[in-house]
């Protein structure tokens, strides 16, 4: 069995080399290991930190490493970047249990050359009165980029987007660990009764303000123990989710199609809006997504949900224009939840460029699928025009078969960036939510 320590670096590795998912990746290897409570916690604190800091990190080591960052072996280079966080970021942790945590993790990993090296580097930073020093704040796509742990690219992508302050503001909210949002299965249960109910059970709960169907939880531990998760009166929703599926609101009897519908959540607040009263088909690409959906469907003792293996892309011409709502959600760069996963942070920007064609492409085949007098809603969860508003905007200037469907949003949604009446923008540290595009249209002919 591992330890908190050897288990995160087994996290950060798998992240590192293999792309994993870290929320997935951590909670497989702590019920290996059977990490609970302190433990846990202090290994998900670790796994967290050190992807969410990751670039301010190696801004660090860099400046008291005689070896060039690509030079060091990947193994130790993590194993710095966890000593280092802990060093700066965790006031529970001795230094000197930092340090020599470090060193035996490196010996445990067969790294014994490289554990002198991480040694000599760990207590130098100790020594150290400056730990280390910022670039100059002239340089602003610099300076933020190494303040907030977020790659170049990124920075001026958002900085040619938004404004100064508001993009400081949004990476400033990106730290941390974002709110934990439930969505309330109406079938079941009613939110005031749901939220006594997990009082009871010692977790804080408050009601979300952008949403009746929504609570904003914490103090929680493992969601999926909980009683009324096993008794499918909740699942995990952010509230932008929730959001987005309230603007598209069905009703019973109309048939909705929610297509890159996994993991499946907007398709199950869709069919609870409708009462379990629409017809649902929720498609997705992948089988083993689509079986996730059809068994959380079960758990939640939804039925109006038919979960179907389908592509985005592909020919529509035996559903062509059967559906009263399509929900459109695209596969997009993730910007808006690099809070959650943090090594979203990480991606080049070239993967990022390739995708407005593909979501576009996505958009138009989706809309095939409308009746006419049919809504057609489009969203993402990333911060980036050329995949959001630019979007949109091409799609009705190509398609006057349709028009802009004003959204009906609740008097507390706040906007952060002046926009047309079919659009919203959710920015983290505005509404704390993640961040999410949504967009609307009717299709008139």
């Amino acid at each position: 069995m591992k330890n908190p320590r050897e288990a995160a670096f087994e996290v950060l590795l798998r992240v590192e080399t293999d792309g994993s998912y870290s929320n997935l990746t951590l909670d497989k290897v702590q019920k290996e290991n059977n990490l609970q409570g302190r433990d846990a916690s202090f290994c998900t604190a670790l796994v967290y930190g050190v992807l969410e800091r990751q670039l301010t990190l190696d801004y660090i080591i860099r400046q008291y490493s005689s070896v060039r960052l690509k030079k060091i072996e990947p193994k130790a280079l993590i194993i710095l970047r966890m000593g280092v966080y802990q060093l700066l970021y965790m006031d529970s942790v001795h230094s000197a249990a930092a340090v020599n945590e470090s060193v035996n993790l490196a010996k445990k990993q067969k790294l014994h050359k490289a554990s002198g090296f991480i040694n000599a580097l760990l207590r130098s930073f100790v020594r150290a009165e400056l730990k280390y020093t910022m670039p100059l704040e002239d340089d602003k796509v610099k300076y933020l980029s190494v303040k907030f742990s977020c790659p170049e690219d990124i920075v001026k992508l958002w900085l040619t987007s938004y404004p100064e302050a508001l993009v400081e503001d949004m990476l400033s909210a990106f730290m941390g660990r974002p709110e934990l949002t439930l969505r309330v299965n109406t079938l079941k249960t009613t939110r005031e009764r749901l939220k006594a109910d997990l009082n009871d059970l010692g977790v804080k709960v408050e009601f979300s303000p952008l949403s009746e169907n929504a609570l904003r939880i914490s103090s929680t531990g493992s969601v999926e123990s909980l009683a009324p998760f096993a008794k499918g009166e909740m699942y995990i929703q952010d509230i932008s989710s929730v959001i987005c599926s309230e603007q598209v609101y069905p009703k019973e009897g109309e048939r909705v199609a929610d297509v890159c519908s996994a993991p499946g959540s907007k398709s199950f607040s869709m069919a609870l809006l409708a009462n379990d009263k629409a017809q649902l088909h929720s498609f997705d690409l992948y089988p083993h997504k689509v079986e996730l959906i059809k068994k959380s469907a079960k758990r939640l003792g939804i039925t109006s949900i038919n979960a179907e293996v389908k592509d985005a892309l592909s020919d529509n011409s035996s559903l062509k224009e059967s559906f009263d709502v399509v929900l459109c959600d695209a596969p997009c760069s993730g910007l808006g939840v690099i809070g959650r996963k943090p090594e979203i942070r990480n991606k080049a920007i070239e993967d990022i460029n390739s995708l407005p064609d593909l979501q576009y492409r996505i958009l138009e085949n989706s809309s095939k699928l409308l009746k006419a007098g049919g809504r057609l809603f489009y969203s993402t969860c990333t911060l980036n025009p050329k995949e959001n508003n630019e979007i949109a905007d091409k799609f009705l200037k190509e398609h006057s078969d349709f028009e802009a469907l004003g959204l009906n949003l609740n008097e507390k949604i706040k906007k952060g960036i002046e926009e047309k009446e079919n659009q919203l923008t959710l920015f983290p540290h505005i509404n704390s939510t993640d961040g999410f595009f949504i967009s609307a249209f009717r299709k008139v002919r």
